[in-house]
């Protein structure tokens, strides 16, 4: 079925806020590598300033999901864009450490509206939400994958203040873009819900909106979304060290000229790209498979995964076997994505979407970031083994709670997909 005009409107604009988000987000360690040789400061520091900017990208989801219902949501996704823009125009003047700080918080907290105030848009206003949450995502690999290349490839020809500068033009062009936008955002639900932005805000409303929404299915939706957020951040954080450690990486002989470039860096590359594919495909099954089930399912797969990862990474085996098995891998990794961001839209109300993604983008980029620190611990104090036991467990405890959701049916969902039971069930 083809998208209708709303829908293709909804879906260009949120597709180039979410690739334009992970095309920042991705550029950032690039320059780091520039950085610590351009001022003297040493590598914990600077590591340091990079975290206050990430930081904010997980903790800013909440505050970024009550101001979309507040304000809308496309106001919101043009806010982000204008800061983070603004954010890279402050990096490219910046002399001083200071000021690289000041810009890297900028986009943090920038940043942080996107995912609930884009997500909340198409889960009210897109009627093929499945297909829609495909290309999302798929445009939000491709910002992945585009933006530490298109930045460490500008770096070559020049400074990086240019190329930070240089970074922000896509984003002027979406803003372009967005402003001349046209759409409904609150095409997809009932004529008597209310999906606008609310005309006052207040704590009691956010409290009340927050106890009805943890009192029902969501509660379980948003522990299985921090539990998969774990893994996600663990394997993708530490899979490229892993990877280059591997012996068979040295055996791979490149062509002449190319002897700088690491092997295990096009397969971790890969993996996002095949993940591209995951995305398409997950949101297209989300109209044919229910989140629940598809949740559980993929879960499943990827506990497998994590434990394939010990004999792979263990006994030595040949580059192939590493090649597919990161190619499975991101496949799923990025499969899951839509049905989490569609069981949200199945089990909350209109009038508190973006509250809903505030959460669900608090748990998978907040809460899940505290795998980093596990990860570390483990891989530094035991070994890659109890690593991918660990991952592996974060997936399985994913999987037994989709698995809840499963056995519960429909008893959350009414016809509308919004909730039927809440707090003063």
């Amino acid at each position: 079925m083809a998208l209708n005009a709303n829908d293709r409107a909804i879906a260009g604009f949120t597709m180039a806020g979410h690739a334009l988000v992970h095309w920042f987000e991705t550029s950032i360690p690039i320059f780091l590598v520039v950085w610590l040789a351009e001022f003297d400061v040493g590598v914990a520091l600077f590591g340091i300033v990079v975290a206050l900017g990430y930081a904010p990208f997980g903790l800013g989801a909440l505050p970024g999901g009550i101001l979309a219902d507040r304000y809308g949501t496309k106001r919101l996704v043009l806010v982000c864009l204008a800061g983070m823009s603004l954010s890279f125009l402050v990096l490219a003047a910046a002399n001083s450490i200071y000021a690289i700080a000041a810009g890297l918080i900028l986009w943090g907290i920038a940043a942080s509206v996107y995912h609930p105030a884009g997500l909340a848009l198409i889960s009210t206003g897109v009627e093929d939400r499945g297909t829609v949450f495909a290309w999302h995502g798929i445009a939000g690999n491709a910002g992945i994958a585009l933006g530490p290349f298109v930045a460490a490839t500008l770096l070559i020809f020049l400074e990086w203040s240019v190329v930070a500068a240089v970074l922000t033009v896509p984003g002027l062009l979406a803003i372009g873009y967005g402003l001349r936008a046209e759409f409904d955002p609150t095409a997809a639900v009932a004529d008597d819900a209310d999906a606008g932005p609310d005309e006052a805000l207040s704590l009691s409303e956010i409290v009340g909106n927050t106890r009805t929404l943890f009192a029902s299915a969501f509660a379980v939706v948003f522990v299985l979304v921090t539990f998969e957020g774990l893994y996600y951040r663990g394997t993708l954080t530490y899979l490229p060290e892993i990877l280059h450690g591997l012996s068979a990486m040295d055996g791979l002989a490149l062509p002449a000229g190319l002897e700088g470039i690491e092997p295990a860096d096009y397969i971790y590359v890969g993996l996002l790209v095949v993940g591209m594919a995951g995305q398409y495909a997950g949101g297209k099954l989300t109209s044919r498979v229910t989140p629940a089930r598809g949740l559980t399912g993929i879960f499943v797969v990827l506990a497998a995964l994590g434990l394939a990862f010990v004999p792979v990474t263990a006994t030595g085996v040949g580059l192939v076997p590493i090649v597919i098995l990161c190619g499975v891998l991101g496949f799923f990794l990025f499969a899951i994505q839509p049905f989490y961001q569609n069981a949200v839209a199945l089990y909350t109300p209109p009038d508190a979407r973006g509250l809903s993604y505030g959460y669900t983008y608090l748990a998978e980029f907040g809460v899940g970031s505290v795998s980093i620190a596990f990860g570390g611990v483990v891989l530094g104090q035991l070994s890659q083994t109890a690593f991918f036991a660990m991952i592996a467990a974060f997936a399985g405890i994913g999987g037994l709670l989709a698995g809840a959701l499963l056995v519960s049916g429909d008893r959350f969902v009414t016809g509308d997909g919004t909730l039927e039971a809440n707090a003063d069930d």
